[in-house]
């Protein structure tokens, strides 16, 4: 737990030196589904844009982090992803651009949601938001979800896995507490700066939880 806390202050050197990394964020968690004042402490996340496959491949396969993480995890999953489309800024970068030619057809589908929200609306966020994530607990078609920060209670984001966009649109337009949240982010400008982004699955590999989510929708197809 000490080392898995300890890599979000010391790994940036790391990653900064990995040919092909784009853009990377460390990671912390909260407990549930969404944003969530409680921290899990055992669970952490590394978001990655990479020139090409290639050499996201290396990084994971054989880079000396990589190895050092799995020496002190007993569990890690890892999803690699394409853009569909994105809008908003994180740290003043696009980091999911360009987007993919072809637009979203069908199938399971990744999101993204990130803001950082302005200190004066702190007291608004963490009173309406809680009751928004809770209901992902029973969101029809999400396959998984986790909350995670980059900041604690300031910067946070949420990645989530539906069957369809349909069912990840039942949720974010016509779920109560989340439309109250939505309405009221816009008209009182909770945030200094926000992204969101939706993709297309292309691989996974390992477990959350003991079981691969995605395992059985991604069966038949071939990673690029």
């Amino acid at each position: 737990m000490r080392w898995g806390l300890a890599q979000m202050g010391t790994s940036g050197a790391y990653l900064r030196q990995v040919e092909g990394l784009l853009f990377y964020k460390l990671l912390g968690s909260g407990q549930g589904k969404g944003f969530s004042m409680r921290p899990n402490l055992r669970r952490y996340g590394l978001l990655c844009t990479w020139a090409d496959e290639a050499a996201a491949d290396a990084f994971l396969q054989r880079s000396a982090l990589m190895l050092e993480y799995k020496q002190h995890t007993n569990e890690s999953w890892t999803i690699k992803l394409l853009p569909y489309q994105s809008h908003g800024q994180w740290d003043g970068q696009q980091p999911f651009t360009p987007p993919l030619a072809d637009q979203y057809s069908g199938g399971p589908i990744a999101v993204l949601t990130r803001a950082s929200i302005r200190w004066r609306a702190l007291p608004a966020f963490w009173r309406f938001v809680p009751g928004s994530s809770k209901a992902l607990d029973s969101a029809k078609g999400l396959l998984c979800s986790i909350g995670l920060g980059e900041l604690p209670l300031i910067r946070q984001a949420t990645f989530s896995v539906w069957e369809s966009a349909e069912a990840m649109r039942q949720y974010a337009y016509k779920q109560p507490h989340h439309q109250e949240v939505i309405r009221r982010t816009r008209a009182e400008k909770w945030y200094s700066e926000e992204l969101f982004a939706r993709f297309k699955l292309i691989d996974c590999q390992g477990s959350w939880d003991g079981i691969n989510p995605l395992a059985q929708l991604l069966s038949g197809h071939t990673a690029i």
